[in-house]
């Protein structure tokens, strides 16, 4: 007898068992349900325009095709998947204009990740080029760990890692090859006739 009550808590076990894991397979089939919602926009737009400003004054324009929303999401974002062209303007008004063939705005932390085909125009001339960049508006800050191609006037460069404003004034690079006009000074130490 002691032997046939073993065996039927073993069963009762077993049964017990696979109840819960079949209840833990449909709450997870819920959660997949409840996630896959999550993974949708809330709202897509087309032909966007977002004007940035700081008191008052304009300070970028972007414009895309298309805008899919996920604010409604922990960590926010808004996705550009066919595109999009940003206008900087400096403190003189003067234009620079980035352009990706994709791109995400982290809302949270005011970044944009610039993907594929990035080329940055300046308004004294200047060009970048690389496949990924990222903008922090809030420091008005370009940067890449990716190779770029960079010239101008008085350049023509291949770097990896970039560190810029976006007047291309004060920058930082990586390891770096190519091009750079140097203007050759005259040595200002003069020798004392006494010697």
């Amino acid at each position: 007898m002691y032997f046939h009550i073993s065996q039927i808590l073993k069963k009762g076990f077993i049964v017990f068992t696979m109840a819960l894991f079949i209840s833990c397979e449909d709450s997870t089939s819920t959660l997949k349900q409840i996630n896959r919602f999550n993974e949708n926009p809330v709202g897509i737009a087309y032909d966007i325009k977002m004007t940035y400003t700081d008191s008052a004054k304009v300070k970028a324009i972007l414009t895309a095709p298309v805008n899919l929303d996920y604010t409604h999401l922990s960590f926010k974002y808004s996705e550009f998947p066919k595109g999009l062209k940003i206008i900087f303007y400096d403190d003189k008004n003067q234009e620079n204009t980035v352009v990706a063939d994709y791109g995400i705005l982290y809302n949270q932390t005011k970044i944009v990740d610039f993907k594929g085909n990035v080329v940055l125009l300046s308004h004294d001339g200047s060009r970048l080029e690389t496949d990924q960049m990222y903008w922090d508006a809030e420091k008005e800050w370009l940067f890449t760990e990716r190779p770029f191609d960079f010239e101008n006037e008085d350049y023509d460069l291949a770097a990896t890692r970039l560190d810029t404003n976006k007047e291309f004034s004060k920058f930082q690079t990586g390891k770096l090859t190519g091009i750079i006009a140097v203007e050759e000074q005259k040595d200002t130490l003069t020798i004392d006739e006494k010697f």
